[in-house]
């Protein structure tokens, strides 16, 4: 009979234990993730696409139409100034030189005519005045003599402008005839030609490109599209580096030479172009090639680094609004409540650089107030606040009310009250 009573005893003392934690609560324990709190170097960079190019690029083209009887250089061409890279047929333009040199040999003889008709005119003017101060002739002979005169200066002066436009024409003659001789105007390479031999070019309206050089390819430079919410970041001299698709395992690196004011426009989306100053000794980089380039405008070593997800990390209501545990004495529990409800200390928004982050200390989660540094996207520098290297700080969490055991299934263990720390 006594055993009977004490097996009874005990299976209402267990059942009431676990009937307590039934009815108390449904919600299982909060499952949190956490990184550590790591110390190391870090770099701020502002990234960006840009475009490889030589320092000076020249487009060779013609000054005069024809077609072309030799080409002298191919792609990749090293040439110098001065050197010869394709000839236009010269014959035409060779005739237009030997009829502007027949021009300007009629225009002489015209002009030394009308010298000898002046000089003429000018005697019998003077004859005509000695007789007319004798009264052997009339005064409108005079008169007339001096017309002619007139005339014959008029007529040297109109022979002396057509000589002198026919010297005009024997010039341009020949300007146009060297303009059948293409040649290189820099030291440098050909990147491009876009002619044959055969080929007939107009250059009626413009000049038609020829070839394209590049002046050295030893020193290039890269044109990158940086946002107008970083190009506040950037700095002449300032370092750069980058990688190509060619190479993808090779950083080039480089120099900011300038950074343009001119902005550009591209689907309500505001660029501006940084220029990269870049040495090519080993020729590995050509032009045209995309960049994808890293600006680095600031640079911490030996800090305190936080993972990015832990600052972005917002509190699940059960951590807001924790149960004391039964065993929290009632001056703690009192504690929590005033903490909870004592609400933010300042007024306004707060300063960019303050972050609240969760901490794991002794299994319980506690809130910290922190002043942040530079970032390189996926750590930020800490600045202030009472964390150490080690600390494990929150980064998700799951549990509480949502995710609580349904009815009729053994829960787990209600979980402990979590506190919060400033």
């Amino acid at each position: 009979m006594k055993w009977w009573i004490i097996g009874v005893v005990l299976v209402l003392g267990v059942g009431g234990y676990f009937g307590r934690d039934w009815f108390s609560s449904g919600k299982p324990q909060i499952q949190y993730e956490t990184a550590l709190v790591e110390r190391g170097a870090i770099k701020a960079k502002v990234t960006a696409t840009g475009t490889l190019s030589a320092l000076v690029t020249v487009l060779v083209g013609t000054q005069v139409s024809g077609r072309l009887q030799e080409i002298l250089v191919d792609f990749n061409s090293e040439v110098k100034k001065g050197d010869v890279l394709a000839r236009i047929d010269p014959q035409f333009f060779s005739a237009a030189v030997a009829q502007a040199k027949a021009n300007l040999q009629f225009a002489e003889a015209n002009a030394e005519k009308a010298e000898v008709q002046v000089a003429d005119a000018q005697r019998q003017l003077n004859r005509l005045k000695a007789l007319a101060a004798e009264s052997h002739v009339s005064q409108a002979d005079v008169d007339a003599a001096e017309s002619n005169l007139d005339l014959a200066k008029a007529q040297l002066k109109a022979a002396k402008g057509s000589l002198a436009q026919a010297r005009a024409a024997l010039k341009q003659a020949d300007v146009n005839l060297g303009y059948t001789t293409i040649s290189s105007p820099i030291n440098g390479v050909v990147v491009s030609r876009n002619v044959d031999v055969g080929q007939t070019v107009a250059a009626s309206f413009q000049a038609p490109t020829l070839f394209t050089i590049a002046e050295d390819l030893r020193r290039m430079q890269v044109d990158t599209n940086v946002s107008e919410a970083d190009v506040g970041k950037l700095s002449a001299g300032m370092t750069a580096a980058f990688t190509v698709d060619a190479y993808p395992h090779d950083v080039f690196n480089g120099a900011v030479r300038q950074i343009r004011n001119a902005p550009q426009t591209l689907q309500n989306v505001v660029t501006y172009d940084a220029v990269i100053d870049v040495e090519n000794p080993d020729l590995k980089l050509k032009p045209g090639m995309t960049a994808s380039v890293a600006f680095v405008y600031a640079e911490r070593d030996d800090v305190l680094l936080i993972p990015n997800t832990a600052l972005r990390f917002r509190a699940i209501p059960e951590m807001l609004n924790p149960e004391p545990a039964e065993e929290e004495s009632a001056e703690g529990a009192a504690l929590a409540d005033t903490k909870r409800q004592r609400g933010p200390e300042k007024s306004g928004p707060p300063a960019p650089d303050r972050k609240s982050v969760w901490v794991l200390r002794d299994g319980q989660a506690q809130e910290f107030s922190i002043r942040i540094g530079i970032s390189d996207g996926s750590r930020t520098e800490l600045v202030e606040g009472d964390l150490k290297e080690n600390d494990e700080v929150v980064i998700d969490a799951t549990g509480g009310e949502d995710d609580a055991a349904p009815r009729g299934l053994m829960p787990g263990p209600r979980p402990r009250g979590m506190r919060r720390a400033f």
